[in-house]
């Protein structure tokens, strides 16, 4: 088979590999479409340590099930299927507790972080165990599918605290995570700010159901985005996809007095914020990793058209171009932000 490899950071080679065999309980899958995670971005030139070469990235995809291993019940040949990110081991105690994106075991399809190399779906193959499979409901196409990873993991977020009908929520970054977290807020029925500090991204959040958008560059954007709630008070909760000190302290700073803050973006490892502000106000932290199984409620808004991808996506591009395309993201180019991997001829 044909599959995107990465020997060396920053270059990906599009060569012949071996094919996956299915094992027992494994199903093999001809991927048709994968979308680039910004992660893969990151592991692209080799500053996150975990997509150490030789590798085959990838893990936001789907396709149709071309083989079966030995014991395979639920799934034949031809189905149509999706599959989680998150291969674990179903035995530990955070498994047994559905806590499966806590697995003390668990690994992620296309990342070689030293301890583990778990091929991904750059590929026009992959074997993934029978229990990660997911099917696809007829209406949605194998390029949303390639999307339904990256709504997990926001729909996760959106479930750490109880976010009901009525509330008015922020989401600060509206990236690929923050628009798919602020569609499914706006799914629950609550009221959607968007912060960023990129006018297009703002404007792709109003087309996708902010009520109002507020750019964190400007000097008073804390006291615009309070502005914006009930006599001024603050936020009911606020959900930060980013993951700086800016960000943040902006997102304590939003909420009500009993407000919640819920945290999904990491890009600083360590940062600073005002905890004597926390505990006098009695502001709630939730952390949100990945995702648990929530691909059923996610295809479901897909299929509903509770949530949109279509527009989310920049770029759909065949495998064999993807260095050069890998490279164009990398160095932020052609105002690209989500990159679709198609991996087959018939797209459907």
């Amino acid at each position: 088979m044909k599959a995107l490899v990465m020997h060396e950071y920053q270059h990906l080679t599009y060569e012949e590999v071996p094919t996956p065999q299915p094992g027992a309980g494994e199903v093999q899958i001809r991927i048709k479409a994968c979308s680039v995670c910004g992660s893969d971005v990151h592991g692209f030139d080799g500053s996150t340590g975990r997509r150490q070469p030789p590798v085959i990235m990838g893990h936001e995809a789907s396709g149709v099930i071309s083989a079966v291993g030995e014991g395979v019940k639920d799934y034949r040949v031809g189905d149509r299927v999706t599959f989680d990110s998150t291969v674990y081991c179903g035995k530990c105690e955070m498994c047994r507790e559905g806590k499966v994106n806590l697995c003390s075991s668990r690994q992620v399809l296309g990342v070689s972080c030293g301890d583990y190399n778990r091929a991904g779906a750059f590929a026009e193959y992959l074997t993934v165990p029978e229990y990660i499979l997911y099917r696809l409901p007829d209406n949605v196409t194998y390029v949303q599918a390639a999307m339904i990873e990256p709504l997990s993991i926001a729909y996760h977020a959106a479930t750490r605290t109880p976010i009901a009908a009525g509330d008015t929520v922020v989401v600060i970054g509206v990236g690929t995570i923050g628009l798919l977290t602020m569609q499914v807020v706006k799914s629950f029925g609550a009221r959607v700010i968007a912060v960023d500090i990129d006018d297009k991204r703002l404007e792709l959040a109003k087309q996708n159901g902010a009520s109002d958008v507020v750019n964190s560059t400007e000097p008073d954007a804390l006291a615009q985005l309070r502005a914006l709630t009930r006599r001024g008070e603050g936020v009911d909760v606020a959900i930060d996809a980013v993951g700086i000190d800016a960000s943040v302290n902006l997102c304590i700073r939003a909420v009500r007095l009993d407000g919640r803050v819920v945290l999904i973006g990491n890009l600083a490892q360590d940062i600073h914020f005002p905890l004597q502000y926390v505990v006098t106000r009695q502001i709630s932290l939730f952390g949100s990793c990945a995702s648990a199984g929530e691909y059923p409620q996610c295809l479901a808004l897909i299929a509903s058209g509770d949530v949109e991808v279509d527009s989310m996506i920049s770029k759909k591009v065949p495998l064999a171009e993807g260095d050069l395309w890998m490279n164009k993201i990398y160095r932020r180019e052609d105002g690209l932000a989500k990159l679709v991997f198609l991996c087959d001829e018939d797209q459907a």
